[in-house]
Formats: structure tokens, sequence, C-alpha cells
């Protein structure tokens, strides 16, 4: 279920939009050396619905249709977080942004016609934030009852490999715990061994296949449930994973609560 792009190279290039649609990854392998980073985890605004279009479309280029952050934003069920880094510089000219390899028939037609049909790239010539940093990936997650849907994961192609993956699905428990889930699941690829290994990392376990699960090419899905995240061992487990990523990549700041509707002006 869940959408993961950009950590390793495309060995996490599956679609993850709702709980219906598997699991978006691009490359959750697990990360190179690591090197200390400046990253602010917080929940994703309308203002940055553009620049994470632009990361969604560079992740998974033929998902059809793209999906509707703006008004996913507003459902009580869906939550989306972004990771932005302080170190990072911007997308800039007007490139706009990235296309299909010219190798890529099918794919880069798909691009074309999201173009032609008005799905192009709308946005600005950067993916700097109303905050002035830089957004390098996304997360997002649905609540269905107890349970939470890992549905997406995508990290910008250039700043694969360096954890930021890992930190977004730490940043995905985390809102899993505050939203009172028991558990976390998810379905992946099964020939994403790279993100596998990183969910069984963080405590998921295998716990069936879906047959052909995948629309493009027929792929089976794993499907991946963590434990009681509640639970004491849960916990205790998840907080030394935290505390050995904050010694490798540095404290990321965490701003998971979703900032308060604006109220209507009174006439």
């Amino acid at each position: 279920m869940a959408k993961s792009g950009a950590i390793s190279a495309a060995a996490l290039t599956d679609g993850c939009r709702a709980p219906a649609q598997g699991h978006r990854v691009i490359e959750l392998g697990l990360p190179r050396q690591g090197k200390s980073m400046n990253l602010t985890i917080r929940s994703m605004v309308q203002d940055d619905v553009p620049y994470v279009s632009r990361i969604d479309r560079e992740a998974f280029p033929t998902d059809w249709p793209p999906p509707s952050f703006g008004k996913e934003l507003n459902s009580s069920i869906i939550r989306y977080i972004v990771a932005l880094n302080d170190n990072e510089g911007h997308w800039g000219g007007d490139a706009g942004p990235p296309q299909p390899s010219t190798g890529d028939g099918w794919r880069r037609w798909i691009w074309r016609m999201r173009h032609l049909l008005g799905r192009g790239d709308s946005s600005p010539s950067t993916d700097i934030a109303r905050d002035g940093r830089r957004i390098v990936g996304y997360a997002s997650l649905w609540l269905l009852v107890d349970e939470a849907h890992l549905t997406s994961i995508a990290v910008r192609q250039a700043q694969r490999r360096q954890g930021i993956g890992e930190v977004l699905l730490i940043g995905i428990v985390k809102l899993a715990l505050e939203m009172k889930a028991s558990l976390v699941t998810l379905e992946t690829r099964a020939s994403n061994a790279g993100a596998q290994a990183l969910y069984e990392k963080y405590g998921f376990n295998r716990v069936g296949t879906r047959r052909r699960y995948y629309s493009d090419n027929g792929e089976d899905a794993v499907i991946m449930t963590t434990d009681n995240i509640t639970s004491s061992s849960f916990r205790a487990r998840f907080g030394e994973l935290e505390r050995r990523y904050v010694e490798k990549y540095g404290q990321p700041e965490w701003q998971l609560a979703r900032p308060a509707r604006k109220q209507a002006a009174s006439r």
C-alpha cells in the first residue's frame, strides 16, 4: 500500500497510493555511509503541493491519475509529511520536472500526455518551500480504524540513499503512534528487496502475498505488517533504531502536528 520512491536506485519503484493501490516506493534500500544532514520533518501544507507533486511525478511517472494532494490534505484519515533539507540548494532555471529518458518510450508518452491534458508541471521553477528549505521527499499514511496504512514514500532522485527515506519511515511510525494506531501495514513489490530489508529492520513482518497486485506488470505484492506499535518491546526497538539514525545522520527537527485550519472570516 505504500508507494515508496527514492532511496536506492530503482529497487523501490512500487506504487502505493491508497490502501487499494499498493505501496509506492522508489528505492528504500539501506542507505550509504552516513553524512550529517539538517532535516526537518513536518506535516505537509497546501503551499507544499506543487513541490510534492513534482517529486511524485519523478518517482512514479506511470501512475495515472496523479494523487489529489490538495483534496487529501483535508481528510481526517489521511496524513502527509515532508522532509526538508537545509543543506541542499534548489532546482534552478526553468527546466521543469525531470522527464523520462528517451529510451522509456511509453513512459515518455504518458509524461507528454499529462502536459497536453493540463496535468503537467505548473509549479514554480524551484522546489523551495515557503520556509525557504528544500523539500526532498514525502510520505503518507491512511488510518483505517486502528491500522495505519503506509501508502507512499518518495525521495528526490538526487537525494536517494542518504537516509531520507529512512527518516520518513521513522516519521510515519511516530505519526501512527500519535494517531493511536496499533499497527502499521503496507504492500511492496515482491522484487523490491531493498525496501523489504529496510521495513524488516524497523519491525515489519511478511504476513502474506497479493497475487498479480500491480497492474503495470502483474507483479505480486508482499504484505508487511508490524507487531503492536504501542507495546513496550516495539517502542524499545524503535527508540534504539531512531537513536542509531541520529548518531549517523544528525537529529532531525520534528513538526508532525497538523497545522490548525484557518477559520473563514466572519461577515
